[in-house]
């Protein structure tokens, strides 16, 4: 496989957990409560700071030849 479709797929799985992270936020604060809530919310949180910086080396790495 190419860089170039190496770098897609990875930005492709930095989107789908920035997905997950917008579920798994509104599930905490809508459905659950309690320690599941707080477990669930760890889970979004640390989703979305993975999947941000993914997408900010993607971003930042420039372009593939």
């Amino acid at each position: 496989m190419s860089a170039a479709g190496m770098k897609e797929i990875i930005s492709f799985a930095g989107i789908a957990l920035l997905i997950i992270a917008i579920i798994l936020i509104q599930l905490s604060r809508t459905k659950l409560n309690g320690w599941l809530a707080g477990i669930t919310s760890v889970l979004a949180y640390l989703s979305l700071i993975f999947g941000g910086l993914i997408v900010v080396y993607i971003v930042f790495s420039g372009p593939t030849q």
